[in-house]
């Protein structure tokens, strides 16, 4: 299983910017999708998952500013990323769950398969 995430850059406070994740080599419509960040200095924490059904997960620092999504046509989960703040500043990575607890969504360890990572940078 691959997972490839790109869509990084460097933007303004206020700004949007959409992440992707192109997965292969495995049945996409079958796992549950996350998106993690660690910032410099920092540990990783969730950001966002989208399960199999569709059902979607969120960060209290992202709810409402940031949207997941994905298309099992394409393969492809999504991260939209609206009114983006300094704080958002971190590497995103996506990461694929083939046996997720819904009460455990948020816990990276859940997670088997991993992107390399896009860096967003946020500027004041």
């Amino acid at each position: 299983v691959q997972l490839q995430a790109s869509g990084g850059g460097l933007v303004q406070a206020g700004d949007s910017l959409s992440l992707h994740c192109v997965v292969s080599g495995t049945s996409f419509s079958g796992i549950t999708m996350g998106w993690f960040r660690q910032a410099p200095g920092k540990e990783r924490e969730f950001v966002a998952a989208i399960w199999r059904s569709g059902n979607k997960y969120y960060d209290d620092s992202v709810k409402g500013r940031f949207t997941v999504t994905r298309d099992n046509t394409k393969n492809t989960m999504y991260l939209q990323m609206s009114s983006l703040k300094p704080e958002d500043t971190a590497v995103y990575s996506c990461a694929a769950c083939r046996t997720c607890i819904l009460s455990s969504v948020r816990n990276s360890q859940q997670y088997s398969y991993w992107g390399q990572g896009t860096k967003v940078t946020v500027s004041s």
